[in-house]
């Protein structure tokens, strides 16, 4: 897209800061030892907590596509169209400006390294919406395919997997876990010292199927059940690439020129039956327990170590790394942006903020059918006060919790506080008649023939007619 997207401001070159933002997948808040887990050892990610700003009331959205879209436009997943993770609803809108086109026109150069799943045909992919360099799958994880745009190349796992480089396939050798963090710690030092960098390294792991290296898998095997000592496995190799970056950039000299974020996508999934921190619900659930994620933001000798237990959720991501970027938005794109910019709880986390109204939906109704799907599996959310309806039927059943004093939310409070049900209702039934028209993907129509499927067969041969 064309947009005059942003502006430097006067900001001096050296507080313009190197950014790698890691996103792990399905990989819930509760797991990892610094946030409580009994039995998963995750030392390097501690570290990171230890060492940084952490949201401890931060919130994503209940799946993996939504979650990406909110990050990288500084808005509610619906209003980019994304209201699913296929089907064409993960696709998103190609008139919204992006985090990293953003960071281009700053003079930042960008990579993204892992998943994207934001659309696999060639208009929506990476290097059409602000990346230099692109080193991904297709489709939402590895070896995945599902009818229309969303798919990987044929027979691809977790190991050896064959990843879009640039335009080309390459078939590559090892964990993909490792190879994502080696491609981007290799890109990371032909480019750094020249112009800031921007690094998104966005993991496929921990999500399903659960491929692990066995040496992994064996640190938990026998202390819990075998899918979850892989799951854990996963977590464990995250960590030591983890551990492997951060060493790097103390090795370079610039990690106190670099800011590290660290978060995962949504709300828990294989670790749930040993620990999800008191609260209820996982992924693919409007309860906190769907969308509270960690929120650690490192940058030695600018940020000091400490919680920030204001709200704050995916969407203040953009505004927040453009604040730090030193970039000025220009009018189109703070229209756009419906997130704040977290900078200024970054250098005073005890500093007032604003109540405000967030809200979650699970999206992932049918083809046509979001007028019925408006009250089915959502949420309101402001500081206080946390209104969920669970309807499966769709009809509107509120439920209320006070999570400040039940953050489990154990306790619906509805008939006590009908005001406060009332207020929320108004505003989120505001929300919903604002964003119909920018539900763009409901009726679209994908194509015959998966794009990454397409273009591997095309360069190595092959097909579904061989």
């Amino acid at each position: 897209m064309t947009l005059p997207l942003a502006a430097l401001t006067a900001a001096a070159a050296p507080s313009r800061p190197n950014i790698i933002f890691i996103l792990t997948d399905d990989q819930g808040y509760g797991d990892m030892s610094c946030l409580g887990n009994p039995v998963l050892k995750t030392p390097n990610l501690d570290r990171l907590h230890q060492e940084s700003v952490r949201f401890t009331d931060f919130h994503v959205s209940p799946t993996c596509a939504p979650t990406r879209s909110a990050l990288i436009t500084g808005r509610h997943e619906f209003r980019n169209g994304v209201t699913h993770t296929i089907y064409e609803r993960e696709r998103l809108t190609l008139k919204a400006a992006t985090l990293p086109q953003v960071l281009q026109s700053a003079g930042y150069t960008t990579g993204i390294f892992g998943k994207w799943h934001l659309g696999d045909e060639a208009e929506y992919q990476p290097n059409r919406r602000g990346f230099d360099e692109v080193f991904i799958h297709g489709g939402g994880g590895i070896g995945q395919t599902f009818p229309g745009s969303c798919g990987d190349a044929p027979d691809n796992t977790y190991f050896d997997p064959a990843i879009l480089h640039n335009g080309k396939f390459e078939k590559t050798r090892g964990y993909c876990t490792d190879t994502f963090f080696a491609e981007a710690i290799k890109w990371m030092d032909a480019v750094k010292g020249k112009r800031p960098f921007y690094a998104y390294i966005a993991l496929n792991a921990p999500h399903v199927p659960l491929q692990v290296p066995k040496e992994y898998e064996q640190i938990y095997a026998g202390k819990v059940s075998t899918n979850t000592a892989k799951f854990f496995g996963m977590i464990a190799n995250i960590d030591d690439n983890v551990g492997r970056l951060l060493a790097k950039l103390k090795a370079w000299g610039i990690e106190r020129d670099t800011l590290v974020v660290f978060m995962n996508d949504n709300g828990g999934t294989g670790g749930l039956q040993v620990f999800n921190a008191g609260m209820r619900g996982g992924k693919n659930s409007p309860w906190l327990g769907g969308t509270r994620a960690a929120s650690f933001w490192r940058w030695p000798g600018t940020l000091q170590p400490a919680d920030v237990t204001a709200l704050s959720a995916n969407i203040d991501f953009f505004p927040t790394i453009a604040d730090l970027a030193g970039v000025r938005l220009s009018p189109e794109v703070q229209a756009q942006v419906e997130g704040r910019s977290l900078a200024p709880l970054l250098k005073n986390p005890a500093g007032t903020w604003p109540d405000r109204v967030i809200f979650t939906h699970i999206g992932r109704w049918g083809r046509g059918q979001a007028a019925q799907a408006k009250y089915r599996d959502c949420s309101a959310r402001n500081a206080r006060w946390h209104m969920v309806c669970v309807s499966k039927s769709g009809a509107k059943q509120w439920q209320l919790f006070d999570v400040k004093a039940d953050p489990g939310e154990k306790n619906n409070v509805a008939a006590e506080h009908p005001e406060v049900v009332k207020e929320l209702d108004a505003a989120y039934d505001k929300w919903w008649d604002s964003l119909q028209p920018q539900l763009v993907n409901e009726n679209a129509v994908g194509p015959k023939m998966n794009p990454f499927k397409e273009l591997y067969w095309k360069q190595f041969g092959g097909g579904p007619e061989k």
